[in-house]
């Protein structure tokens, strides 16, 4: 089978020769292909294009606020960090966040958010949302690109995984609290856009496969289950439906704790889950997962990154037979780590680990 074919059989709940190898973000194809450029991955690069599945993430254009606002940009050096300051200027005064970069590090930190106080929530609520034309164009390159190798990941995020950072987390946990009807408010504006988006995507042909992210930040120890339910599943489930009318397929990302929110997951019709983080990081045990929802949810993940990066290939190896022994049996699993390595350059021992990895899922994928 192809790599196309297998991931398609697997969400259909299809017959499959193996089980799908996923390596998350790592792959040679859209926004992640920076590590093709970076000499020490190149060996592992090599095998993971010709020996896994490739799920590229992809997403139409969504900036930071709901609305398109006139935005500036101050970018300025302090020693190795690259540091930009955005500035959104609404009708009730400036929105500021900055945010610093590092060359050795492929991620972005946030040190100033964009709501600081209740003045900035109602400036950013102050913001008319318009809903402009959606811009799919790019996703015909990268999906000729992927070809038979594997599926685009159509990646958007929900009304609260866009709410919750405009704030610093801390803070937005006591917020949703103390203040759920301006949180509602909040997500309920950011909604509106996503749908746009989404439906925009969707009509310009764009699956079969969808990823919604955000939903982590109303799981336990952050916020209690009934929040999940109220910021999350009515959001969602109507992001759920929109694209099974097209045809296509949901995958719900939250890490952590997922135990006491999987019915509420269910709940919005998703058909896909990940990362299903093990114990201590997540919550629940693979099997268990799989012998309660399996029928319902397709399972993706279950390799911490922690693992690839720390451990032997000993031990990698040992890690992927229990999974497959958790979650192979009737198909509907897809290996796949929790994360994927950021730094420059990348370590052999993680190298040797991703290698052991894929030769693993190889071996006790089979069907």
């Amino acid at each position: 089978m192809t790599g196309r074919e297998r991931l398609l059989a697997t969400l259909r709940r299809e017959p499959v020769d193996r089980v799908p190898i996923s390596t998350y973000e790592l792959t040679s194809i859209g926004a992640f292909g920076w590590m093709n450029e970076e000499p020490s991955y190149t060996r592992l690069m090599h095998e993971i294009n010709t020996r896994t599945e490739q799920l590229p993430l992809w997403g139409a254009h969504m900036p930071r606020s709901p609305q398109d606002a006139p935005v500036d940009y101050e970018q300025w050096q302090e020693g190795a960090y690259t540091v930009t300051r955005m500035t959104i200027h609404t009708p009730k005064g400036d929105l500021t966040a900055v945010s610093k970069e590092e060359p050795s590090v492929k991620t972005t930190w946030t040190v100033e958010h964009l709501c600081k106080t209740e003045e900035d929530i109602q400036r950013w609520l102050s913001l008319p949302v318009n809903l402009m034309p959606v811009d799919a164009s790019g996703f015909a390159n990268i999906d000729a690109e992927v070809g038979d190798r594997g599926l685009v990941l159509c990646d958007t995020g929900d009304a609260l995984g866009w709410v919750a950072p405009l704030f610093e987390f801390g803070e937005f946990t006591i917020l949703a609290m103390t203040e759920p009807d301006l949180v509602r408010e909040m997500c309920d504006r950011m909604h509106a856009r996503i749908m746009h988006l989404l439906r925009g995507t969707l009509e310009a042909g764009c699956g079969p496969f969808y990823r919604i992210w955000g939903p982590e930040y109303a799981t336990p120890p952050y916020l209690p289950p009934s929040a999940f339910k109220e910021f999350v599943v009515p959001y969602v489930t109507e992001m759920v439906d929109l694209i099974h009318q097209y045809g296509c397929y949901a995958r719900i990302h939250s890490h952590g704790n997922i135990r006491h929110v999987l019915d509420y997951i269910l709940e919005t019709g998703a058909d896909a889950i990940d990362p299903v983080e093990p114990p201590p990081d997540g919550d629940i045990p693979l099997a268990e997962v799989k012998a309660r929802y399996g029928d319902r949810l397709i399972l993706f993940g279950n390799m911490e990154l922690k693992y690839l990066e720390q451990e032997t290939p000993v031990e990698i190896d040992v890690r992927v037979k229990e999974m497959m022994d958790a979650a192979k049996a009737g198909g509907g699993y897809v290996l796949m780590p929790t994360a994927a390595p950021i730094n420059i350059p990348l370590s052999p021992r993680t190298e040797a680990n991703y290698l052991a990895y894929i030769a693993a899922g190889e071996k006790y994928g089979r069907y």
